[in-house]
């Protein structure tokens, strides 16, 4: 009897537990906290956006230089098979205009529901309060889990432990200690898909607001870092939205916000200002200037900064006008800091991708020893395509180990 050890209940452990088993061996998940999937049951506010209808080939671009490394897992199996598991179970899905996929009630619980139901139908056993304190290789190949209570053998060991990200769903790291010991590198370890919190933040005022297609730049040192264009959401003490979440994996404190509200380069929008004041002379500029879309209160906001107020067109000076164009297109804010895991969807860095073979899923250091989602170095956009990375790396590794177990079965 082969004996398959997977450490963590979440979806990318609970996934390969039910593709890895077949007559011929044991399959013991272990989670250290009291229930599964307890990150899974509050992805997308607990609606689970599950995964994205995207092709496979647009999906593999959301994953910040990570799409080749997943490659291999993402084509065997794709956002379209991992919608058919949950039909042929029984549970309908929605596809939003977005291409988001959610379950037709908009509940995380259901899914995991699906999930738990296949490990009881395939007899797969959950230990609850288990944490994995310590892995040891055997020479002969091999594994003893030790827990805070008991040890348990393993032929073949999985780490599905997930990153540090909401920490109080059991997320804190136990799998990067553990793949170190085995003798894995790790990279740098930092929050991502979280909020910045801006320095003296002044549009405090305007929490709420939502922008869509935004042009945000990232400076430091006055040079430009990285550049998105996505939707804006202004909160009490900085911002969030899909911009800001996606480039949170790249942000310090100290860093420079930039936003472009006016989607010009400087020196057209200068001349396209120019041309307007002069034209509209006798009207209010924050009438005229209501051409750009803005928000109201937004735009009044930006208006008062360049010292205009309740001016007409022909009173703007120079300097004023300089102003204008600053606040439409480059208006900059200092990070104070980034969100830290309590708050961050998912975690960048962990164990680094050279060092697992993406066609299985198997460490490249140590044989029999496999990882799936998030403990390993790669984080993608938000819109299903993290939980659906876990749920593919997860079906690789379980399908490797039931091939090999297979295979050793019927010598």
């Amino acid at each position: 009897m082969r004996e398959v050890v997977i450490l963590g209940a979440g979806p990318a452990g609970i996934f390969a537990a039910i593709n890895c088993t077949t007559a011929g061996r044991n399959v013991t998940i272990i989670e250290k906290t009291s229930s599964a999937g307890k990150k899974l049951l509050i992805s997308g506010g607990g609606q689970c956006n599950l995964t994205n209808a995207e092709s496979p080939s647009l999906m593999l671009k959301r994953y910040f230089g990570a799409g080749r490394f997943l490659k291999p897992s993402l084509m065997a199996f794709d956002s379209q098979k991992l919608m058919d598991f949950f039909e042929r179970r029984g549970l309908r899905l929605h596809t939003r205009e977005d291409g988001k996929v959610f379950p037709v009630t908009y509940s995380a619980g259901d899914v995991l529901e699906v999930l738990l139901k296949e490990c009881d139908r395939q007899g797969i056993k959950i230990v609850y309060n288990c944490r994995a304190k310590d892995v040891i290789q055997f020479p002969s190949g091999g594994f003893l889990v030790k827990t805070e209570s008991d040890s348990i053998n393993a032929d073949y060991l999985l780490i599905a432990t997930g990153g540090k990200s909401y920490p109080e769903t059991g997320s804190t790291g136990d799998g990067f200690a553990l793949a170190k010991k085995l003798g894995h590198s790790l990279s740098e370890q930092r929050p991502a898909l979280t909020s910045v919190t801006i320095r003296n933040f002044g549009f405090g005022d305007l929490s709420g607001i939502s922008l869509r297609n935004v042009e945000v730049s990232l400076w430091r040192n006055l040079k430009k870092v990285t550049t998105r264009v996505e939707d804006l959401l202004f909160t009490h003490d900085g911002f969030s939205g899909p911009v800001i979440l996606h480039l949170s994996r790249e942000a310090s404190p100290g860093d420079i916000i930039r936003l472009n509200l006016s989607g010009q380069l400087r020196e057209k929008l200068e001349a396209n200002l120019i041309s307007l004041l002069s034209k509209e002379g006798k009207k209010l500029v924050k009438n005229v200037l209501d051409e750009y879309g803005l928000p109201e209160r937004l735009l009044s906001k930006i208006i008062d900064l360049a010292g205009v107020g309740e001016r007409i067109c022909s009173e703007v000076r120079k300097d004023e006008r300089k102003a204008l164009v600053t606040g439409l297109c480059e208006l900059d804010f200092e990070i104070e800091r980034v969100g830290d895991f309590t708050n961050a969807m998912v975690t960048r860095g962990g164990v680094p991708l050279s060092e697992v073979n993406p066609k299985t899923m198997e460490s490249r250091i140590v044989n029999n020893l496999f990882f799936a989602g998030e403990v390993l170095d790669f984080d993608g956009e938000t819109g299903g395509y993290n939980l659906q990375a876990a749920f593919s790396t997860g079906y690789v590794a379980g399908r490797t180990i039931n091939a090999r177990t297979s295979r050793v079965e019927n010598r």
